[in-house]
C-alpha cells in the first residue's frame, strides 16, 4: 500500500477469507495491566493480580465477543487468536520484579511457542500503559522489546490503552498501531479495546497480503497533569477529545490519540503524548502536530474537575450544606490512581467534628484497608463490639493508625475486597454518626453493587468521603454535591510537593513556561515492514 492511498476506516470488518485472500491472520494477545504510583510504600504483587491464562480465558475478557453486536461478532470471526496471558490489577505501587519477569518470561516463551508453530501476523499488546517495575525505567518498553525479539519485525503489533499511560519511544518505536481512551471517566475502556483490536486484524490481513504499514507520528508535549485535571467532563480536555473523531475522518487518517501520561511515576517517559497512525504520511504528521499544538495552546487552562481545598475546608462546606449526600474525595490516597488505601488523615478528623460524634449528621469514611481490622469484625460478627486501630499499616504517615471503639454493622466476603466490614463508631456505648469500611483487599467503592453488598447505598449517608480522585459514574450520580480534597498520600494532588526529580524538564506544572511543539519534534516510523 502506497502512502497516497485513502485511509480505510474500519468500522465495518469481513472475514479476510471471504475476501479470497487466504486465511484468517493469527494474532497473539498478552499483557500486563496496571497504573503504578512510584510515590506509595505499597508494593504490587502477584496476589494482586486477576491472572488469565489460554486463548478461551483471555477472549473473555472481551466483552465486544459475546455481546451479540454484529461488529463484535465479526470481529471475533476475523482472525484467529491465540491467548498467552493477561494479568491486570487495580492501580498500585511499582511491581514487584520477580513477579513480573515470571509472567514475561511466561509471555515471551507461549508467544515463541505460537509463533514457532504457525508465524504470528499481528499481536495485540493489552496493557494499561502506566505500569512500573522495581528497578525498571520503562516496564511497558522492556516487555514489548522481549515481546519483538521472538514474533520478529514483521508481525504487526497493536495496542490499545489507558489516556493516563506513557508512551515512550520505545514502545512508540515497537508498536504499529497506537490508541487509547477518548474519556475519563473511561466510559469508553471496551470500545477502545475493539477499535484498536479491529485496527490490527485489518492491517495484518493487509500486511500479510503485501501491503505496506501505515505511517505512524508521535508528538510529546511537556505537560504532565492528574486526571482530576483533565477529565474529559470540563474543559479544556472535553473539546479537545471531542475533536478527535473528526480528524480520524479525513483522508489518510485512522486513528488520532492524545494521552494525558500518569502524573504519579517519577520517570523520564511521563508527560502527554499525541500518537496518529494512517495512509497518508504528510497528512498524519499535520495532524500528529496539530492535536499538540492545541494541547498545548490549553496548556494554562486545565483546572481541577470540582472544587477543591483542605479537608477541613471540604468537611467544613459539607457539614453547612443541605445537600445530601455530599461526597469528598480523599485524593491523595486514592487506590484507583495507586495510593495505598489506609492513610488516616481524613478518618481522625471526621472524628474530631462534633456534628458527627453526636448523631445529628450521618457520615461514612469508605474504605480503608486493613485485614486485621476486618478479620477481627468478622470474628466478632454483626452486633459485636470491640476495640479497634484502623489504618496505616501500609502508609504510616501521620496520624498513624486511629484507635477506635465500634459496633460491627455489615459484614460481607464475596466481592473483590475480600472480607469487608462496615463499623460503626462508638462514644462509650453510644453509637456516632460515623460508620468506617475496612476491607482486606485495597479496592474503590465505584460502584452501586459494592455498597448494597452490606446493606448500604451510595445515597444512605449525609456526607461520604470516599478514596477516589474524580468522581466514577455512580458516584457522580449519587452525589447531591461534592468537592475533591487536596489531602496527602502517595497520589497526592500537588505533584510539586511530591518531589519528582528524573522527569524531563522544563515541564508543566514544575515549569511556567514549555515550548511549543514544532515540525522537529515528531517521532515517525511505519510505511514497510519493520
Amino acid at each position: 500500500m502506497s502512502a497516497t492511498t485513502p485511509s480505510t476506516h474500519p468500522t465495518e470488518l469481513s472475514r479476510p477469507d471471504a475476501r479470497g485472500s487466504g486465511p484468517l491472520p493469527r494474532i497473539g494477545i498478552a499483557g500486563i495491566a496496571i497504573e503504578s504510583s512510584t510515590f506509595t510504600p505499597y508494593r504490587s504483587s502477584e496476589q494482586d493480580f486477576e491472572v488469565r491464562r489460554g486463548t478461551g480465558a483471555i477472549l473473555e475478557r472481551y466483552p465486544f465477543f459475546a455481546d451479540g453486536s454484529t461488529s463484535g461478532q465479526a470481529l471475533r470471526e476475523a482472525a484467529e487468536y491465540v491467548g498467552v496471558l493477561h494479568a491486570r490489577a487495580l492501580p498500585g505501587g511499582q511491581l514487584e520484579r520477580e513477579a513480573y519477569e515470571a509472567w514475561k518470561q511466561e509471555i515471551v516463551d507461549g508467544l515463541a511457542a505460537a509463533h514457532a508453530e504457525q508465524a504470528l501476523d499481528g499481536f495485540f499488546f493489552d496493557i494499561h500503559g502506566a505500569m512500573s517495575v522495581v528497578g525498571l525505567e520503562d516496564a511497558e518498553g522492556d516487555l514489548i522489546t522481549a515481546i519483538r525479539a521472538v514474533i520478529g519485525p514483521d508481525a504487526v503489533v497493536g495496542t490499545a490503552m489507558d489516556l493516563h499511560g506513557n508512551v515512550s519511544h520505545t514502545l512508540f518505536e515497537a508498536c504499529d498501531l497506537l490508541t487509547c481512551y477518548r474519556h475519563a471517566p473511561h466510559i469508553d475502556a471496551w470500545e477502545t479495546r475493539e477499535r484498536g483490536l479491529r485496527d490490527l486484524v485489518g492491517t495484518a490481513a493487509r500486511v500479510r497480503d503485501g501491503g505496506a504499514l501505515p505511517h505512524k507520528a508521535l508528538v510529546h508535549v511537556p505537560i504532565l497533569l492528574p486526571g482530576e485535571k483533565t477529565s474529559t467532563r470540563i474543559e479544556p480536555a472535553k473539546s479537545i477529545y471531542a475533536g478527535i473523531p473528526a480528524i480520524t475522518q479525513r483522508d489518510g487518517i485512522t486513528d488520532i490519540s492524545c494521552w494525558i501520561g500518569f502524573a504519579w511515576a517519577d520517570q523520564p517517559r511521563c508527560q502527554a503524548a499525541i500518537v496518529a497512525v494512517g495512509d497518508d504520511a504528510a497528512a498524519v504528521d499535520a495532524a500528529a502536530l496539530e492535536l499538540a499544538g492545541t494541547v498545548w495552546q490549553a496548556r494554562h487552562d486545565f483546572e481541577f474537575v470540582a472544587p477543591t481545598g483542605s479537608f477541613t475546608e471540604c468537611l467544613d462546606r459539607a457539614l453547612a450544606s443541605e445537600a445530601r449526600p455530599f461526597w469528598i474525595s480523599d485524593s491523595g490516597d486514592n487506590p484507583g490512581a495507586g495510593g495505598a488505601d489506609d492513610t488516616t488523615y481524613c478518618l481522625a478528623r471526621l472524628l474530631d467534628r462534633e456534628e458527627i460524634l453526636s448523631g445529628r449528621v450521618s457520615a461514612l469514611m469508605v474504605s480503608l484497608v486493613d485485614e486485621v481490622s476486618a478479620d477481627a469484625a468478622h470474628e466478632l460478627g454483626v452486633g459485636g463490639r470491640g476495640e479497634f486501630a484502623v489504618g496505616a499499616r501500609i502508609d504510616t504517615r501521620d496520624p498513624g493508625p486511629v484507635r477506635l471503639r465500634a459496633e460491627v454493622s455489615a459484614l460481607d466476603e464475596t466481592g473483590p475486597t475480600g472480607r469487608a466490614a462496615a463499623l460503626r463508631v462508638l462514644e462509650g456505648d453510644r453509637p456516632t454518626g460515623l460508620t468506617v469500611m475496612v476491607t482486606a483487599r485495597r479496592s474503590q467503592w465505584a460502584r452501586h453493587e459494592m455498597f448494597e453488598r452490606l446493606g448500604l447505598s451510595m445515597t444512605g449517608f449525609d456526607v461520604v468521603t470516599v478514596k477516589m480522585g474524580y468522581l466514577e459514574p455512580d458516584q457522580y450520580e449519587a452525589a447531591a454535591d461534592w468537592l475533591l480534597a487536596l489531602t496527602p498520600g502517595g497520589v497526592d494532588q500537588d505533584l510539586v510537593r511530591l518531589g519528582h526529580s528524573r522527569i524531563n524538564r522544563p515541564m508543566i506544572p514544575f515549569d511556567p513556561e514549555i515550548p511549543a511543539p514544532t515540525r522537529q519534534d515528531v517521532l515517525t516510523g511505519g510505511g514497510a515492514h519493520s
